[in-house]
């Protein structure tokens, strides 16, 4: 049941980034020119610094889309998971403290739980190891 409820987080948080990677993707390569909502100042500031960038964005969703898909495949997910787990805890922390309101914290929620439940699943043997002495 345990194993059950671990693989499904997987895959439903392989589908997330697939799907949200994918879209930013479509947006770097001008396949789609979504209407963005009004922002807060700091969300607009912190939008335009990324993209200013040149680099970052499509570096971002590029990751997001491949180690999404590596989860679905189940290809290297705990690989995928580590890798994951700064962007996951950065669309949290964007959403506390960059846009209003607490419907915008219910999906960021919903993948720091799936994160966390995706990753107890390889705990014991590819992470507990990575923070033994040798």
């Amino acid at each position: 049941m345990i194993k059950m409820l671990q693989t499904g987080a997987r895959i439903v948080l392989g589908l997330i980034y697939l799907i949200f990677g994918g879209m930013g993707l479509m947006i770097v390569f001008g396949v789609i020119h979504p209407e963005f909502p009004p922002m807060t100042a700091g969300a607009d500031a912190f939008f335009k610094g990324i993209m200013g960038s040149g680099y970052f964005f499509p570096l971002l969703k590029a990751t997001e889309t491949l180690c999404g898909l590596l989860l679905l495949v189940n290809l290297a997910a705990p690989l995928a998971l580590v890798i994951l787990a700064p962007i996951t805890l950065h669309i949290i922390l964007f959403h506390a403290f960059l846009t209003p309101g607490a419907g915008n914290l219910l999906l960021p929620a919903a993948m720091v739980v799936l994160q966390i439940v995706a990753m107890s699943g390889y705990l014991i043997k590819y992470y507990r190891p990575m923070f033994s002495r040798e």
